[in-house]
């Protein structure tokens, strides 16, 4: 996945490089294709549920993780991680906001 994808464009670029319609793939993970649909186009209210996601990631073979970040959502592990460190959270992400150099230094070495 490439910075710019959104959810959307990331399943139906991973759907159909395993060549499968929208039918197909909806069926698979056991949801309307309309819904699939929105979901690639973007037009859904709100972010898919993070099962359904999984399901889908599993099916074209996509991270699971990264598509639950990308669709907005947090997953659940991370959840409980910043659930246990509230305290901190609000200073840690003023703290990357107010200095964008210490976060790119945190990516740059979560990338080796």
């Amino acid at each position: 996945m490439t910075s710019n994808q959104t959810l959307g464009s990331s399943i139906k670029q991973a759907r159909k490089a395993k060549n499968y319609s929208q039918r197909e793939l909806a069926k698979l993970v056991d949801i309307d294709f309309t819904y699939l649909s929105k979901i690639e186009n973007n037009r859904t209210d709100y972010p898919p549920k993070e099962e359904v996601i999984k399901a889908i990631a599993r099916e074209i073979d996509l991270d699971e993780e990264e598509l639950i970040f990308l669709s907005g959502r947090i997953p659940q592990s991370n959840k409980e991680f910043l659930k246990q460190h509230y305290d901190k959270m609000p200073a840690f992400f003023r703290r990357l906001r107010e200095h964008p150099e210490d976060l790119k230094k945190i990516l740059e070495e979560s990338d080796r």
